[in-house]
């Protein structure tokens, strides 16, 4: 884990905005967590999907792997993440 990425809270991390530094997309707030129940390691952050009801489906949600987290700042996260394209 990088020094630079300490969060005390689930709370404090939800509440910050997601930028993508790879093209310069706001993503949206994290809405959730992944981590590894043997060793309490976070794996991803979740951000909800877009669209009015994205919160209540996980079809469209968006999982940023936690390596790919550049920097945790007071506002904000900054990720450098490439998305899956979609398959139309």
């Amino acid at each position: 884990m990088h020094p630079a990425l300490i969060i005390s809270s689930f709370c404090e991390l939800k509440s910050k905005e997601v930028v993508n530094l790879c093209n310069g997309c706001l993503l949206g707030c994290i809405s959730d967590i992944e981590f590894n129940v043997c060793t309490g390691e976070i794996i991803s952050i979740i951000l909800p999907g877009n669209g009015i009801l994205a919160s209540l489906s996980s079809k469209n949600r968006i999982c940023i792997p936690w390596r790919d987290i550049e920097r945790i700042g007071k506002d904000a996260v900054l990720v450098r993440f490439n998305a899956p394209e979609k398959k139309e």
